[in-house]
């Protein structure tokens, strides 16, 4: 059951990396430390056994993970307007500090040969977007690494590799209608009225539109499972978008996704241009960064740029996509680049409400579920009557030929359990038994990825217990 809730729970997409100025992660020795004029935290100087910025930026992330117990999340690196540095934006949440969501940007570049220094501001992720600029005048006021400038007046460099300065206008947090998710908006930008369930939509003053963490359910018409459904007059699940078999490889699938996504929604069904597509890491599975063209019928020729990451397929063949993305009119400058990257980077998600609107989705899920499952066990029933039959055939025949034939049906059944715990293992899933399924005792089974298998077993661990291979249910843990 855990694997489907997570088809229904939204979860906070990020564009870029946040580091916090509330608990300020340990500087290797040749870093300096100072606190911000307005707030924030800034950290420049030379980086111990780096001798190229990409080394120097993992070494100082990597410090950022331990210190924080979180690995961050990083956005495109890009060159600063005017200089032979790189930089990224990235996010991190501080377990160690309360759990407070924060940004940050980090900007390094080779001083000579085998020598890279590197500086990184950050704050707060509600004040990062106000308070980055000020940072970024400060570092600059005491840091001059050969060949790192500031922008002129103080300004940052705007969308990756646009190469124009941009200064941020000052933004206010504005709630979604629900209350869970909340987001920085300069004057100008607001909310659009489908926001809501830990997703948002913002629409700006020259026709800018920007969608926050929305999902995609895919189903895979493929799957096994799914085909059993079909057979069985069970029908697909309501909250699925689009059908399509899955391709791992998110970079390449992420064409015919777009052009699937963009038809179901009815915004016509011309190929989008794609100018750039990059993989990054991400939270959840697989995760690209593209940016092109596109015709969206009635809507007209946008810019545009999304954040998507996919799942690989659940037991069913579900998987889903998580997206963030903006769309920008022709003509779109480095301001309104600037500016939508900022609002993505900033959206916050309050989990706990999500998890409460989520509850009317995953009792429909558990009673498409239930019904699956008495559908599932007549058909198994059935099955064992026509076995039945004919192992009594079978013994008509002779002692002999009956025993032959029950050995036969033994090692067969043996070797699909040992088969699929193999594949289990490949797959890095596990069978786990709910002894209280749902409420009054009834005993059920699951396959769930190896954490969460892991998770539900150390929390509850009267309740929930692996299946050793000896005990998996035919029919439910494996098909002979």
């Amino acid at each position: 059951m855990c694997s489907y809730k997570r088809l229904y729970l939204s979860a906070v997409f990020s564009l870029f990396f946040v580091v916090t100025c509330l608990s300020v992660p340990p500087a290797p020795s040749a870093l300096t430390t100072l606190q911000g004029k307005q707030g924030g935290t800034i950290v420049y100087g030379l980086v111990d056994g780096a001798t190229a910025p990409a080394m120097a930026m993992a070494r100082i992330l990597r410090n950022v993970q331990n210190s924080y117990g979180e690995k961050p999340q990083v956005g495109r690196v890009f060159r600063v307007r005017g200089t032979n540095s790189d930089a990224v934006f990235f996010t991190v949440t501080n377990h160690a500090g309360g759990n407070v969501p924060v940004a940050g940007m980090l900007i390094a570049s080779e001083t000579g040969p085998k020598a890279v220094e590197a500086a990184m501001v950050s704050d707060t992720a509600a004040r990062f977007s106000s308070t980055m600029n000020p940072l970024l005048s400060q570092l600059f006021g005491v840091w001059h690494p050969a060949g790192v400038a500031p922008a002129p007046s103080g300004k940052a460099s705007g969308q990756p590799g646009a190469g124009g300065g941009v200064t941020l206008p000052p933004m206010h947090p504005v709630s979604v209608p629900d209350g869970t998710a909340t987001v920085s908006l300069p004057d100008g930008w607001n909310l659009g009225p489908r926001s809501g369930g830990g997703s948002a939509v913002v629409t700006g003053p020259q026709g800018e539109g920007i969608t926050l963490n929305m999902y995609l359910m895919v189903q895979d018409p493929r799957a096994p499972d799914y085909q059993r459904q079909i057979r069985m007059g069970i029908k697909p699940l309501p909250s699925i978008h689009i059908f399509t078999p899955y391709n791992p490889n998110l970079t390449a699938a992420f064409p015919d996704i777009y052009l699937r996504m963009q038809t179901a929604a009815g915004l016509g069904s011309a190929p989008p241009k794609i100018d750039s597509i990059k993989p990054v890491e991400g939270t959840q599975g697989q995760c690209v960064d593209a940016t092109g063209q596109v015709n969206l019928g009635d809507k007209g020729m946008k810019e545009f740029r999304e954040l998507m990451c996919g799942t690989p397929p659940y037991q069913n063949g579900v998987y889903e996509y998580k997206i963030t993305y903006y769309w920008l009119p022709p003509g779109a400058t480095n301001r309104q680049r600037a500016i939508s990257d900022a609002i993505m980077a900033n959206y916050q998600v309050d989990q706990q409400r999500i998890d409460a609107q989520a509850a009317p989705y995953i009792k429909m899920l558990n009673d498409h579920t239930q019904a699956l499952m008495a559908m599932t066990q007549q058909q198994i029933a059935y099955s064992q009557q026509r076995t039945n039959a004919t192992l009594a055939r079978a013994q008509q025949t002779g002692a002999e030929h009956d025993a032959q034939n029950e050995a036969w049906r033994r090692g067969d059944d043996i070797h699909s359990r040992q088969s699929h715990s193999f594949s289990n293992y490949i797959l890095d899933q596990t069978v786990v038994q709910d002894n209280n399924m749902y409420g009054n005792g009834t005993i059920g089974h699951g396959t769930l990825w190896n954490s969460e298998a892991d998770a539900l077993v150390k929390a509850n661990p009267n309740r929930f217990e692996y299946v050793p291979t000896q005990n998996y249910w035919r029919g439910t843990d494996y098909v002979p």
